[in-house]
């Protein structure tokens, strides 16, 4: 995915003819669309437009609204997961600077014009998302325990538990208290650093 929403560049399926998977650019469009007009405002003739696809085929890939929305939510924040997983096992880096990447890829990024736009979506919409959400905010919190754990192997596991989800409820919590991006990294660097003394 590009940009702020939904996680770093994916490289998607492609086609024998080296195409993009025609499904994989319209979840992306479709994410960039939502997050502009919002789920309500947002029209499957909107996303069809954006995506260069007739509104046939759109419907020939998602049956509804609903279902693109939910597929296109859950594809970014699928994305975003995997990049945060990424960052929490690069054991060669503290795991100060690691619980700072991947909670800015899994929060940080979702502050700003159109990430908080899409946060704000989601929310308004957690009943067309399903189960992922809250499936993955609990395998997020598995991920960072797990990193914790493996970074101090001194602690009990319901000590590493404990400060994953403190620091889930600092970032949960600054991301409605900060304006910049670089405001919540600092804020939450401090976090960090008063859980992990």
């Amino acid at each position: 995915m590009a940009g702020a929403v939904g996680g770093e560049p994916e490289e998607g399926p492609t086609r024998a003819s080296g195409e993009p998977d025609r499904r994989n650019v319209v979840l992306t469009t479709a994410l960039e669309t939502f997050a502009r007009y919002g789920y309500r405002k947002t029209s499957m003739e909107d996303v069809a437009t954006a995506a260069r696809i007739s509104r046939p085929g759109l419907y020939f890939l998602f049956k509804s609204k609903q279902e693109l929305f939910a597929a296109a939510m859950t594809r970014g924040l699928e994305n975003d997961l995997r990049a945060a997983a990424h960052a929490l096992k690069d054991e060669s880096r503290p795991l100060r600077e690691r619980l700072l990447d991947a909670f800015d890829i899994w929060t940080g990024r979702y502050l700003g014009a159109a990430g908080g736009e899409l946060a704000s979506v989601a929310e308004a919409h957690r009943d067309v998302l399903g189960a992922s959400v809250v499936d993955l905010p609990r395998r997020f919190h598995a991920l960072v325990t797990d990193a914790v754990v493996r970074a101090r192997a001194s602690q009990q596991r319901e000590t590493s538990e404990a400060i994953a989800r403190t620091l889930i409820s600092a970032a949960i919590g600054l991301k409605h208290q900060t304006a910049s991006r670089d405001t919540f990294r600092d804020n939450l660097r401090t976090a960090i650093a008063l859980l992990l003394r």
